[in-house]
């Protein structure tokens, strides 16, 4: 890691010729705006929730006026974007800002690590991007980009967040503007250029420096994530079979329909019983409904 400040000042400087054009990089760009962004990002492609970010913002553009409306209406709006707790999340963390910090979202760390649905990355990202404050932000294109310039390896371990945040700290630039750029490049770096399965060697601001590379590419042998199970057919899929029902509805979706979304019976109500025990699916007289 000696070459830090030479691999930071090159991320840096390709960052400010090579950025996306993405609404939250935008100056001004609320931190309500960024904390919804981070929600939404989670495991979802940027260009499916670029649309989808734009329509909640207008419509809810301030924690308080998403924590006034019921919780299944941010579950309906949050419409194809996958794992729709994360829409409970987020309004649970709506009314919390409003009723804990006057509707303004949270700046330290800690506080927004107390709201439901925030981890260590969400955290560390909002204060980071939309406040500008010193701290390491890691997510998985920034992982990668460390296990190979930095490790020499061609995957990341298994993430570990104390071993993650110790190692983007150590090349963190001291001040907090260069400190945000480079959190932002080392993500853009690994997005568009250090990807997971073509990595493009022959654009890379840091080739010379990457210890992969230097070592002739090795092949990774370490512990790898467990590998996500096939969405075709899975649970996960019968469950979104049944949420895009409810959501289309707007009177209560009966036992009955629900029975012709999926032909088998165990996993179906496998599907809807963790529906409800999540708080997305609430049974009423005549059938379920979104909370």
């Amino acid at each position: 890691m000696s070459h830090s400040p030479d691999l930071s000042t090159r991320i840096i400087n390709w960052f400010a010729e090579n950025r996306r054009d993405l609404p939250w990089r935008e100056p001004g760009f609320p931190a309500w705006g960024t904390l919804v962004s981070e929600f939404m990002l989670q495991q979802t492609p940027v260009a499916r929730v670029i649309p989808r970010l734009a329509e909640w913002l207008e419509r809810w553009p301030t924690p308080a006026a998403l924590a006034s409306v019921p919780s299944g209406e941010a579950v309906r709006a949050w419409a194809n974007l996958g794992y729709p707790r994360r829409a409970l999340w987020l309004h649970a963390a709506a009314v919390q800002i409003t009723e804990r910090h006057g509707g303004v979202v949270p700046h330290d760390v800690d506080d927004l690590l107390a709201l439901t649905g925030v981890g260590d990355y969400t955290a560390r990202a909002v204060a980071a991007f939309a406040y500008g404050h010193r701290h390491p932000v890691v997510d998985t294109n920034t992982r990668r980009v460390i296990a190979r310039a930095v490790n020499g390896n061609a995957e990341p371990a298994p993430p570990s967040n104390a071993r993650d945040l110790a190692a983007m700290e150590s090349l963190l630039p001291t001040g907090s503007d260069d400190a945000h750029t480079f959190n932002a490049g080392m993500m853009e770096l690994g997005a568009i250029v250090c990807t997971a399965r073509s990595p493009r060697c022959d654009a890379c601001p840091i080739a010379d420096l990457c210890a992969w590379r230097l070592s002739g590419y090795p092949e990774y042998l370490g512990k790898r994530k467990a590998v996500q199970k096939k969405y075709e057919g899975s649970d996960r899929h019968v469950r979104g079979l049944i949420m895009a029902e409810l959501r289309a509805a707007h009177v209560p979706v009966t036992t009955v329909e629900i029975e012709t979304l999926w032909s088998d019976a165990t996993q179906r109500d496998r599907a809807l019983a963790g529906l409800v025990s999540d708080g997305l699916a609430v049974y009423e007289e005549t059938g379920y409904v979104l909370p």
